[in-house]
């Protein structure tokens, strides 16, 4: 919970970075850390960001090489203060593995209990308690981390993030405590429909981390259930359950082909659906592929993308695509939808199928799709098929955008191309 931020006089106002952190302005920061930055000051401004309740800002410093482990005390936080908060990211940012030390076992089961609190009460109304305001709370979608969202409600000067049952899954991880399956499906549950939550998505990685036969029962009891967000559940944590097995017994793929195939039949919920065919597409062999392909000619983007990408993994043990998942590749790289394109290109591109007829679909693509990430993911492909036009289409290209990794990392692939060619 914060009603301000603060500065240290230790921090170099001067600098590009700094000027960022206090900005808020994460894209700035991740395009100055990844150019340079110096370790010091990389330093400086994660304690600046921590101090601000930047918990994204403060984890991309991390990810760039930010020692906390350097920070004062004074210039962290208590646990409580980042509980209040509502940030999963910056609850976690606290606690990094170089930092986590310093907060004693009975500051993290206080924090764990005021986490609960807050989930339990909401956090609109536990805010509307502490502040006493009976105006309307204003309540707005944000960005938390890289990847997952939450709830802001302001109300009374002050804003508070929803995350709290992220940040209470965290800390009962943390503590080496067990929640029941169903106590957590109920948490994830609190935001059905916003599958990009924080807490969805500690919940639903924390299950399938498991990797136990019960969690994998538990889950797999829900694909019938009437609700479509139960079913959602269930198929991601399934999902990731597969994702999640490196083992060499892969002891759920073959239960699994049977139930996501048939699954995949039934499912009339278009985002359950789209979740189904995301499974499938980590199952290789014939019958994972034919289940993909029937809905290649999808109506919905979302579906045929989900096609499109699950056609890499189905065909993994298979030095080729089959006839049909060809003719419905070219198809889907010449889809009305860039995103689908975008990735049927990149699914072709990593494939061991080097027809040439995908190589002229990629080179047509460089010359005519309208979308910019298309063109670079089909430039890509040429550079990973050995196709000397992917030389001219990085050229045609141009570099990459200012701090985008994804153009990076297309046009790498044709710059290591051109190293490789030339050293013969």
């Amino acid at each position: 919970m914060r009603t301000g931020t603060s500065t240290s006089n230790a921090v170099d106002g001067e600098s590009a970075l700094i000027r960022a952190v206090l900005a808020g302005d994460t894209d700035l920061v991740r395009i100055l850390l990844h150019e340079d930055s110096d370790p010091d000051l990389r330093d400086a401004a994660f304690c600046l960001a921590v101090r601000m309740h930047a918990g994204h800002i403060a984890q991309l410093l991390l990810q760039y090489g930010a020692d906390p482990g350097r920070s004062g005390q004074e210039d962290l936080l208590p646990l409580s203060e980042a509980v209040d908060s509502g940030s999963p990211a910056l609850f976690e940012a606290l606690l990094d593995h170089e930092t986590r030390g310093r907060y004693p076992g009975s500051e993290l089961l206080e924090a764990r209990d005021l986490a609960r609190r807050w989930h339990e009460t909401g956090a609109e109304a536990e805010l509307r308690r502490r502040t006493g305001s009976r105006d309307a709370a204003v309540r707005t979608p944000v960005q938390d981390d890289e990847y997952h969202s939450v709830d802001e409600f302001t109300l009374g000067g002050t804003t508070v993030r929803d995350g709290h049952g992220a940040i209470l899954t965290y800390a009962e991880e943390l503590l080496g405590v067990r929640t029941s399956f169903e106590e957590l499906t109920d948490r994830a549950l609190a935001h059905a429909g916003q599958e990009n939550h924080a807490t969805w998505a500690r919940v639903t990685i924390l299950l399938a981390g498991r990797r136990d036969q019960a969690t994998w029962t538990a889950a797999a009891a829900l694909r019938t259930h009437p609700d479509p967000s139960r079913r959602l559940f269930s198929a991601e944590v399934l999902r990731l359950t597969l994702l999640f097995d490196h083992s060499d017994e892969d002891a759920f793929a073959g239960p699994a082909l049977d139930m996501f195939t048939d699954w995949s039949a039934e499912e009339t919920d278009l985002a359950v659906l789209t979740e189904v065919l995301g499974a499938l597409g980590g199952l290789s062999g014939l019958r994972a592929e034919a289940a993909l392909l029937r809905y290649a000619g999808h109506s919905d983007a979302r579906v045929r993308r989900a096609v499109a990408d699950g056609l890499s993994g189905t065909s993994s043990s298979s030095p080729a695509f089959s006839g049909d998942a060809r003719t419905a590749l070219l198809r889907l790289m010449a889809d009305p939808d860039a995103v689908v394109r975008k990735t049927a290109c990149c699914t072709v591109a990593v494939g061991r199928d080097h027809d040439p007829v995908f190589a002229d679909a990629m080179a047509a693509a460089v010359l005519d799709d309208p979308d910019r990430l298309v063109r670079l993911a089909a430039a890509y492909g040429l550079a990973l098929h050995h196709d000397e036009r992917c030389v001219e289409a990085a050229r045609l290209l141009g570099p990459p955008r200012r701090g985008s990794l994804e153009e990076e990392h297309y046009l790498g692939a044709v710059w290591r191309y051109e190293w490789r060619r030339d050293r013969r």
